[in-house]
């Protein structure tokens, strides 16, 4: 099967990246995804805490999840000082050391307020100590006077910050920017979507193509929708690293580069059998791809939907990403692409009557 995406996938997937869905606030973002979603499904369903799935095929009883995640790291405001400044805390994985020099978006009742991590020029600080950034140090001015200033902003504690920074095209051949892990995802299995009604593919199954929330913060959006959907199969999809990246250490990590096709993961939650599968179509369509190797768990909604629900079988489809949490993470088109095909044809290729347990 051929497919590239076109203008139309790249309208949505920039409209889709640029807009801010920190864990625990994704709404907007589930807005825009399930807009894009809805001309290639049957119907859709949205939970309690904002995981939202498309169906295709509803009432068939054996169910394929095909899944990823759509919230983005962020920060919360935590303390406002007399003095106008900001401290903050973690909402997900967020990384202090990049933060000084970075513009943030505040999210308020009133809108959007605009504000900057500051740090202290080079000049003033002591060469020979020099301190680094930590989640205590680093604070967000706002250009405010006074606490008073800064809450008629409508900024109290709890209010959500993100990173203004917007998804560009590098050498016509990577992606780049803020959450790319993983709403890059949630536009592969839309476009999933897209190809099997373009191409007026019949699936002899319940098809879900779900996007859920607050994985950043300990998979929980997936380990409340597999029970509600209860699957027989799920094929997850998230971001790995790039570890030709400088200063990580491939013995350690993997060896995994972008441009070089997706990642198939080995791990005790990831179920033989449907990994099998996948690796036997990526032959069969000359779909290059790489290997990882997970010890106790994959740290993805693989975990979440394999150990819940009675057990689920499943596998974990990985693409690979440079500079992870933060403003740059980095993916090549190609794999982008590749891995939309490889879960297109893998589920052309799932029956309801695949024998999914390993002694019969």
């Amino acid at each position: 099967m051929k497919y590239s995406i076109d203008k139309k996938a790249e309208h949505f997937l920039f409209k889709y990246l640029n807009n801010a869905s920190p864990t625990g606030f994704e709404a907007e973002g589930q807005k825009i995804w399930l807009d894009y979603l809805k001309p290639y499904i049957d119907e859709y369903h949205v939970d309690f805490y904002g995981t939202t799935y498309g169906v295709i095929n509803p009432k068939a009883e054996f169910k394929v999840v095909i899944e990823a995640h759509a919230d983005e790291i962020s920060w919360f405001v935590s303390y406002i000082g007399e003095d106008g400044m900001i401290n903050v805390i973690r909402n997900g994985g967020s990384d202090h050391m990049i933060a000084p020099s970075k513009r943030v978006n505040i999210h308020t009742k009133k809108g959007i307020v605009k504000g900057i991590f500051g740090w202290p020029a080079i000049h003033l600080r002591d060469q020979g100590k020099d301190t680094a950034p930590t989640i205590r140090n680093i604070t967000i001015d706002l250009g405010a006077s006074n606490k008073k200033e800064v809450e008629e902003m409508g900024i109290h504690v709890g209010c959500v910050i993100t990173y203004e920074d917007e998804l560009i095209v590098l050498n016509k051949k990577y992606y780049t920017g803020r959450a790319l892990d993983n709403r890059v995802g949630g536009f592969m299995i839309a476009e999933i979507a897209r190809l099997i009604k373009e191409s007026k593919t019949k699936l002899p199954f319940g098809l879900y193509i779900c996007n859920s929330v607050q994985e950043e913060v300990g998979l929980r959006g997936a380990e409340m929708i597999v029970r509600k959907i209860n699957p027989d199969i799920a094929i997850i999809t998230d971001v790995c690293h790039d570890t030709t990246t400088p200063m990580i250490d491939k013995k350690e990590h993997g060896d995994f580069k972008c441009g070089k096709g997706p990642v198939v993961t080995y791990a005790p939650a990831v179920h033989g059998i449907i990994r099998e599968l996948i690796l036997s179509t990526a032959e069969k369509q000359k779909i290059s791809i790489q290997r990882d190797a997970a010890s106790r768990v994959t740290g993805t909604d693989t975990d979440a939907f394999a150990y819940n629900g009675g057990g689920v079988p499943s596998a974990l489809i990985s693409l690979p990403l440079k500079y992870m949490h933060t403003t740059v993470e980095t993916v090549a088109k190609s794999d982008v692409e590749d891995v939309i095909k490889l879960i297109f044809e893998t589920l052309k290729n799932i029956t309801p009557k695949m024998k999914l347990k390993y002694l019969h």
